[in-house]
């Protein structure tokens, strides 16, 4: 593929950050744009040197004018913890700021992919979850700001799309994990790993019967990548990495790989959380050729030797640089 000149927004997030880097490798001009909220600039700071990489803050509900090629939009806070902190500023992210980048491909005819995510099904009645299935979402709870506001941003891609003819594109991401996730974002596999680490009680929220399928981040980019430059495709594609876990075999596996023992304690189950989640990623597999190859007790360890790095350098009080 010829060199592109691609804008990244939530850039130096956990997500981002790693597209960046594959974006870079492939030869291609990036623009990360972030403001800062969960992103990190320590995420992007070994690529500012790079002459192929421009960093701009900047928050996507204000407009931006770049002359780009491709547009991936991941910004918006992705854990409940940092989604809830401003709801009101969740939905603006998701809303206005996929409105400003849409506006920005039509105007430069940009293709443009958004980062949708499972949590459109809500608490699925269907499982696993096709992309023709509508979910089942309360629209009025304490993750609605989160999970109305990626459903309206892919009303917003498809309207675009039929009224206006850009080039859209929608990845529903499913639960994701590896390193430079925040160690306080409220995730499971953060949770987990950073409790184990430092010898505490593991804890569950609810049974752990409750089931999550974890796509490692290089599988999620390779996807991303392959959707992006894949022709003609306008419908939701779920990727993720179809192998189901409870919460509790989640927790044995961090205990096993941290090389502790598990202690668990067991708390009330928040509101509106989802009780299974798996993808069916066969509409991935057959138009990108895409399915994760990195199972769980691999990419659980380079995850927990970062988040082992971190922990180390906080205690030492050094200053906290991304490898």
């Amino acid at each position: 593929m010829s060199k592109q000149r691609i804008l990244v927004t939530g850039g130096a997030g956990f997500l981002g950050s790693h597209l960046c880097e594959r974006l870079l490798e492939d030869g291609h001009e990036v623009i990360c744009l972030d403001n800062f909220f969960t992103g990190r600039r320590e995420n992007v700071a070994h690529l500012i040197n790079e002459p192929n990489f421009e960093l701009l803050r900047h928050d996507v509900i204000e407009p931006v004018l770049v002359e780009v090629d491709q547009i991936y939009n991941l910004a918006c806070p992705a854990s409940p913890i940092h989604y809830q902190y401003n709801p009101v500023k969740t939905v603006k992210t998701s809303v206005m700021g996929t409105i400003n980048m849409l506006g920005l491909a039509k105007r430069v005819r940009a293709r443009i992919l958004q980062a949708s995510t499972s949590e459109v099904y809500g608490n699925p009645q269907v499982h696993p979850q096709t992309e023709d299935y509508w979910g089942h979402v309360n629209p009025i709870g304490v993750r609605s700001c989160y999970d109305e506001g990626k459903r309206l941003a892919e009303t917003l891609m498809m309207d675009y799309h039929r009224q206006n003819q850009v080039d859209t594109r929608i990845a529903r991401i499913f639960n994701t994990y590896g390193p430079r996730m925040l160690e306080n974002d409220g995730r499971v596999v953060s949770n987990f790993i950073v409790q184990a680490l430092r010898g505490e009680e593991i804890t569950i929220y609810g049974s752990g019967n409750q089931t999550r399928s974890f796509c490692y981040v290089s599988d999620l980019i390779e996807g991303l990548v392959r959707l992006m430059n894949v022709e003609g495709v306008h419908d939701p594609i779920n990727l993720g990495n179809p192998h189901e876990f409870t919460i509790k075999e989640l927790a044995d596996e961090v205990a096993r790989a941290c090389n502790v023992s598990t202690k668990i304690k067991y708390l009330q189950l928040p509101a509106d959380d989802p009780e299974q989640r798996r993808p069916d990623t066969t509409r991935a597999e057959n138009i990108l050729g895409w399915s994760p190859g990195i199972q769980l007790s691999e990419g659980l360890q380079p995850t927990i030797a970062y988040f082992a790095q971190r922990l180390g350098r906080a205690a030492s009080r050094q200053p906290l640089v991304t490898p």
